[in-house]
């Protein structure tokens, strides 16, 4: 049974951190790329960052470059999303999700997909 479960998120001041994380299960994690996407309310699901199965990094949204970075553990089977410098407009739904493609910023040609986890920050 597949499973990505994130945990991290809740609610922060702007200008602060959050560090989120997605455990992954029941599929070859080494094999997959990983992403964060988030959604907020009234707005289109957008594509924050992604990392290959070799670590490559795949930027997304140019509002977090440079704020954001992400990061995977293979022996943990766990894809990270440290969240710097905190802004009001960051506020959304936090999701992982894993492809078997070698790259892609499409939300669609995803496989898998976490829950999500909320993201507040206040102003």
């Amino acid at each position: 049974q597949v499973q990505l479960v994130e945990s991290g998120g809740g609610l922060v001041q702007a200008g602060g951190s959050l560090r989120l994380s997605c455990a992954a299960s029941g599929f070859t994690f080494t094999r997959y790329l990983l992403g964060w996407f988030r959604q907020a309310p009234g707005k289109e699901r957008e594509f924050v960052a992604g990392v290959t199965w070799t670590g490559s990094i795949i930027d997304g949204a140019g509002s977090v470059k440079g704020r954001f970075t992400i990061s995977r553990d293979n022996a943990k089977n766990t894809v990270y999303l440290q969240m710097n410098s905190l802004k009001p407009e960051d506020t959304a739904v936090y999701s992982c999700a894993a492809a078997s493609r070698w790259y892609t910023i499409d939300s669609r040609e995803y496989d898998y997909w976490g829950q999500g986890t909320q993201v507040t920050v206040s102003s």
